[in-house]
């Protein structure tokens, strides 16, 4: 039987860090983009209950995949077993990354649009 892969997926989104657990991780078809799908979220039979993993399972229960900018991705692990799924916020600062491209269109590196 193949070995099933954990990766613990850290991303920033608006002023929040998240970190969510999935099978699969992978370069999307979109440009600039990681793709995260087959989400794992622990199971309900243990008593407590905890609340920051319930709101991130409630934001992600209809999704079959997403799609993160690189930009926002903190890091990706591969994890040997799943952790808790949550929602933090970001301390320490009140000024936010302004996104930045990758690439900009047409090759031209001088800024002035010219080619």
């Amino acid at each position: 039987m193949a070995e099933q892969h954990i990766y613990r997926v850290v991303f920033a989104n608006q002023g929040k860090v998240y970190e969510i657990y999935a099978r699969q991780v992978h370069h999307g078809e979109m440009f600039g983009f990681i793709e995260v799908e087959d989400f794992v979220f622990g199971e309900r039979t243990t008593v407590l209950v905890d609340p920051s993993e319930e709101r991130i399972k409630s934001e992600f229960a209809n999704v079959k995949r997403t799609f993160l900018p690189m930009h926002s991705i903190i890091r990706v692990d591969e994890v040997e077993k799943q952790g808790v799924s949550k929602i933090t916020n970001i301390e320490g600062s009140n000024v936010a990354q302004f996104p930045i491209p990758v690439y900009t269109p047409g090759g031209d590196t001088s800024g002035s649009g010219n080619k």
